[in-house]
């Protein structure tokens, strides 16, 4: 029988829920929820409905897992303790320095509801936290590297769109090469914030506007850009249209570490990923845990879970035969 999902929020994410669930034949779309107008919203999926969200908890004993799409800024520190209370749930919580505070209200609210919901899921964090986990249980000596891009920040291309002048934009993250390699080879560099990414800024400037107004307030801007050599280029909107419509992305997690009875042997450990499209990617991983998620509930469990605390044989549609036999 197949697991009954729900999507919360049908933008990027959403929309690579949808395609994910079409690749997983244990999986099926029931309904996607949205804060438009039901009727505007137009999904790919036969048979499933477009809701409006205040119908989704009527909906709660015809949904086996809610996969939740809104941002981390402010709709998924609501809405995950809130629907939590009601379904199984998994989201991409992705502000690193408030899991531990979302944990705890997500964690409360699945324990009183006796449901399962996994939070921070995607690729960073998600499957580069875990490979963190991994090399540092291994290497316990050593250091730990990661490198974002050559990929499209959505945060930062939005954090420039609201610079006054700035009609759209487009912003990339890219890893140093010097940096990287410096890693590679074992020298363990302590590497500071500019040292590790350049920002490349692609901007579309108002008609009138100031642009050295605006590469300056970009330049400058805390948190996003003053730590880094950014670069901005001035393009027109059918430029960004032709060349900067995707939204690719990926990186690298390094352990360099050593072993030995004085450290005399290096070793480095490396995962990486190039993604022609980070919703969808993403939107895969959810997929995954959305299984995982189905399966701990079955089995009695309840309460927040990060990608730490699930099982890599929960994530599978195989049996755990078939995964003896084929990938073990």
């Amino acid at each position: 029988m197949a697991i009954k999902v729900g999507i919360l929020g049908y933008g990027n994410l959403g929309r690579g829920v949808e395609c994910a669930i079409k690749q997983n034949p244990d999986m099926e779309l029931v309904a996607v929820f949205t804060r438009r107008a039901p009727e505007t919203v137009s999904i790919l999926t036969e048979g499933a409905k477009v809701y409006h969200v205040d119908d989704a908890v009527s909906m709660k004993d015809q949904i086996d897992v809610m996969i939740l799409c809104g941002g981390s800024a402010t709709d998924l520190p609501v809405q995950t303790p809130e629907f939590a209370a009601a379904f199984n749930v998994v989201d991409s919580f992705d502000t690193h320095a408030n899991i531990p505070a979302h944990f705890d209200a997500v964690d409360a609210a699945a324990k009183k509801s006796g449901k399962v919901a996994i939070i921070s899921v995607g690729w960073d964090p998600g499957m580069f936290s875990i490979n963190r986990l991994y090399s540092n249980a291994i290497l316990p000596q050593g250091s730990d590297y990661t490198f974002w891009g050559k990929g499209v920040s959505q945060g930062h291309s939005d954090a420039i769109r609201r610079v006054e002048g700035v009609a759209n934009a487009k912003q990339y993250t890219i890893p140093v090469d010097a940096a990287l390699e410096a890693v590679r080879s074992g020298k363990n560099p302590e590497l500071t914030t500019r040292e590790k990414h350049t920002r490349e800024c692609f901007v579309v400037a108002k008609e009138g506007a100031d642009k050295v107004k605006i590469e300056a307030e970009i330049k400058n801007m805390p948190n996003y850009f003053a730590d880094y050599d950014t670069t901005v280029h001035f393009i027109t909107e059918e430029e960004l249209q032709r060349d900067h419509s995707g939204i690719p992305h990926g990186g690298f997690v390094i352990r360099s570490g050593n072993t030995g009875w004085n450290n005399e042997n290096s070793h480095i450990i490396e995962y990486s990923l190039k993604l022609d499209s980070n919703p969808e990617f993403t939107a895969s991983v959810l997929i995954a845990y959305a299984r995982a998620a189905y399966r701990l509930n079955k089995e009695g469990n309840n309460g927040c879970k990060t990608v730490f605390d699930i099982a890599p044989a929960y994530l599978s549609a195989q049996t755990g035969e078939e995964l003896r036999k084929h990938l073990l």
